[in-house]
């Protein structure tokens, strides 16, 4: 219940509000209400077919964008609970983070980013809050899922002064140089600590990490002979478990003592004390040199695998030629993604609308229609 909340979480019925009024529902919260529109929404459902690390059809036990972000939400209500923030509100954050994100994971952004250079660019965070606040289409009163205030700040974790200045209200932040709810900054590094233990074990069951090679990882290794000290001869799954379980644990610990410790030390009275001080969801400082330790191993030994790279060149390919396909011929696309107006930045944004919708297996469909002779 929110009378639990501290005086500095983010209230409900203390928010700023949705985009279009509407009637407060009797037996749920704003930010309950949130949560549920996300969870129905097309976007949502998409992300089990789109990217983590490795294509949807390499493994059936690999992460997705959906299950990643289920995981966010269940480390980022758990923390939550224990500074006493708002649940609903950061799982409503983190079920919402990744919608806006294209096929194929980080590569597909990048190209989308580039392809769009002379249109305002790309970036799955602010595509994610236009898929809430234009893209869905649930409601007839309006278009998109009409979030609270707090919830769209939430998602907007990253944001240009250029682009800041054209979002309004809720990308002010970004020029007053102030913060965004502590439920923002917590689901921030819940997002994390999610990539950092679900990466390693997909990464070692494709088998292009290795123990050995962790093993030379501070952080982890300490945790693996801890593990092997509790449990002499473990082997296989189990001890990859055990020891994830306890690089969580290690990381979400580390973070409630330390946030708790700043916020103690900033005495926070409400969410505006919040906004106008420091950030003050933190990792320690040796932690944050474990966790970034961790992060450098996954990037040069797992996400520049000579096999990760070899999907991203396909990858890559794909989105480009889509985005080519369109551009020069805008019959192609769905009526829905027509500019009417014939104006190219307007069309140049709808392709992207259209590509960054895409599944992985739908995006590798369509690529297939437009350019394989086999489709005649």
């Amino acid at each position: 219940m929110e009378e639990a909340l501290a005086p500095y979480a983010a209230h409900s019925d203390k928010g700023r509000g949705r985009r279009y009024p509407e009637t407060p529902h009797a037996s749920r919260s704003q930010f309950q209400r949130d949560r549920d529109r996300i969870i129905h929404s097309t976007a949502f459902r998409r992300l089990e077919y789109k990217t983590q690390v490795f294509l949807n059809h390499e493994g059936d036990l690999f992460r997705t964008r959906l299950t990643h972000s289920l995981e966010v939400a269940q480390i980022g209500r758990s923390l939550a609970r224990n500074l006493r923030l708002n649940e609903d509100l950061v799982e409503a954050i983190a079920l919402a983070h990744d919608l806006g994100h294209t096929p194929f994971g980080h590569v597909g952004q990048d190209v989308l980013n580039e392809c769009m250079k002379d249109h305002g660019g790309f970036e799955h965070n602010l595509q994610s809050l236009r898929v809430v606040d234009h893209l869905e289409e649930q409601y007839g009163a309006f278009d998109g899922l009409n979030l609270m205030f707090e919830t769209r700040e939430g998602i907007l974790k990253h944001c240009s002064v250029t682009n800041a200045r054209q979002l309004g209200e809720v990308a002010q932040r970004f020029l007053d140089k102030t913060q965004p709810s502590l439920e923002a900054q917590l689901t921030n590094l819940a997002d994390e600590i999610a990539y950092n233990s679900h990466d390693i074990d997909d990464g070692l069951r494709s088998g292009l990490i290795t123990i050995d090679q962790l093993e030379q990882v501070d952080f982890f290794g300490r945790l693996w002979h801890e593990v092997q000290t509790a449990f002499p001869g473990l082997t296989g799954r189990r001890a990859i478990y055990e020891t994830l379980r306890r690089l969580i644990t290690a990381l979400a610990d580390d973070l409630i003592v330390t946030s708790l410790a700043r916020i103690a030390e900033a005495n926070p009275g409400s969410i505006d004390d919040v906004r106008a001080g420091p950030p003050l969801i933190r990792f320690s400082d040796p932690m944050r040199k474990d966790a970034t330790e961790l992060k450098r191993f996954l990037r040069e030994n797992l996400y520049r695998h000579y096999k990760v790279n070899r999907m991203r060149l396909k990858a890559s390919r794909m989105v480009r030629e889509l985005y080519e396909a369109f551009t020069a011929d805008p019959q192609l696309l769905p009526p829905d993604y027509r500019e009417p107006s014939g104006d190219p930045t307007k069309q140049a944004r709808r392709i992207a609308d259209y590509i960054a919708g895409m599944t992985d297996r739908y995006a590798i469909r369509v690529h297939r229609q437009l350019y394989s002779l086999e489709e005649l």
